[in-house]
């Protein structure tokens, strides 16, 4: 469909002269010859750019601006002004006006600015539209925490659904930050255990000894310095569910323990005779290859077999990165709150480097990515000058080489061959991203004979 704009302008030449350009470049195109006329048309058409004059009979620009700005916040106005009312056109800008133009109109340069601003309203779109999916992503899940879209994260978030209220033990795998923790702890909420804690235990945070206090308890005396009884997280876990991460880092000491609690749901206190029952659903997760780990003689196959009664999967981010701008949306509008920032959304030059990134350390350092450019932003958009250099770097931006000696025709017709290419042949957006008009574009083209041979 195309993009309508609408002409205000009180001089007639000036009218029909920019309806009869605009419209060779594409563009649908309405006029009016003063703000009055301007409003009417803007209250019942569907207009998505306004080019008004500064001075005008009735209703003049600066007035019309205004009731645009307050109605239709989103529709970029670029205001024509002569030499003698720059300054206006400076507080119209203010008043939020995309750009201005001073007469007699540079055509090349009108282009452009539409150009931009029309960049600059998809770009908002797309933003908003991805606030909505967002939005609405979370409410058809019923747990918002987890981001995706990808035909892998839809079946996982269906897999958890389905067995979120069985007792069987479950085993996560994946890879470091790709967010074991929040399958573990939606299994929990979405389970009718949610009533009872969710106990977490990083098993590689504890050494052996107090790895097995942390999680059984103590009596009182049990070694020195244990001058009171303390519960472990077996029975803080009661009635709930126990999330134990990095379980490849237990010793065999505490495997065999943890066995008899996978077996008997019982275990004594260290330093204790009573046995203790408890009510806990069990849920492990590793960035290991645990089958691996048996077959080296350093996991328990009992063990194993215990606790991979249902296997989860997290798939890397490089392998779902069709959910990468919903978690870019997602962290944006979470740091803008922890941060009290008013970021609005990406420049497509950092969208397509976060893009082109592999993100290793996955969703954690997307995170960590999206929050250092939220604090760091010095514009509205986070730009790729606000990543880290080893993302600028992902960033696929075609460069061409031109020897020294090329003639400025051979580099002008080399640097619109390559960015025709890199766009895929799209000779519109080649126009817009050279800066060039496409009538402009068309008659170099012509005069280069590309695309003729």
């Amino acid at each position: 469909m195309k993009r309508k704009i609408l002409v205000a302008d009180d001089e007639k030449n000036i009218r029909l002269g920019l309806q009869l350009a605009l419209e060779d470049e594409g563009y649908s195109v309405l006029v009016a010859a003063d703000g009055n006329e301007a409003w009417e048309i803007i209250s019942k058409e569907h207009v998505n750019l306004l080019i008004t004059d500064l001075k005008m009979p009735g209703m003049d620009g600066q007035e019309l601006l205004k009731r645009v700005s307050a109605a239709y916040p989103t529709m970029p106005v670029v205001i024509l002004t002569g030499h003698g009312t720059i300054e206006a056109a400076v507080e119209a800008m203010q008043s939020g006006a995309a750009d201005f133009l001073t007469k007699p109109l540079n055509l090349d340069r009108l282009f452009l600015l539409i150009r931009r601003a029309f960049s600059n309203l998809d770009l908002y779109e797309q933003n908003e539209q991805l606030k909505r999916e967002l939005a609405e992503l979370k409410r058809q899940s019923g747990y918002d925490k987890i981001i995706g879209k990808s035909e892998k994260m839809v079946h996982l978030m269906d897999t958890v659904k389905q067995i979120a209220d069985a007792n069987a033990s479950v085993l996560i795998t994946g890879e470091s930050g790709v967010g074991k923790e929040l399958v573990a702890d939606a299994l929990h909420h979405l389970s009718e255990r949610s009533k009872g804690p969710f106990i977490k235990v990083s098993c590689a945070s504890f050494a052996e000894t107090l790895l097995e206090d942390e999680l059984f308890g103590h009596e009182k005396g049990a070694f020195s310095g244990a001058i009171a009884a303390r519960k472990g997280r077996f029975e803080l876990a009661d009635g709930g569910t126990l999330f134990l991460d990095e379980i490849g880092e237990l010793s065999q000491m505490t495997q065999v323990k943890l066995l008899r609690v996978l077996q008997e749901r019982q275990f004594e206190r260290l330093g204790g005779e009573a046995t203790i029952t408890v009510d806990v659903r069990l849920i492990a997760a590793t960035n290991k290859d645990l089958k691996k780990e048996v077959e080296a003689g350093r996991f328990r196959e009992d063990l194993y077999y215990r606790l991979n009664v249902i296997h989860l999967e997290v798939p890397p981010l490089r392998e779902r990165k069709e959910d990468i701008p919903l978690l870019m949306a997602h962290f944006l509008e979470s740091f803008n709150e922890r941060n009290k920032r008013k970021v609005e959304g990406f420049s497509p030059r950092a969208r397509s480097a976060m893009l082109a990134y592999d993100w290793p350390g996955n969703i954690r350092e997307l995170g960590n990515c999206v929050e250092s450019a939220v604090v760091l932003a010095s514009k509205k958009l986070i730009d790729l000058e606000d990543l880290p250099n080893n993302i600028r770097s992902a960033s696929r931006e075609e460069r061409i080489v031109i020897p020294v000696g090329t003639s400025l025709e051979q580099a002008e017709k080399a640097l619109i061959i390559a960015t025709i290419a890199s766009l895929g042949g799209n000779k519109s957006k080649a126009a817009e991203t050279l800066g060039l008009a496409r009538k402009t574009l068309y008659r170099k083209l012509e005069e280069y004979e590309i695309g003729q041979e």
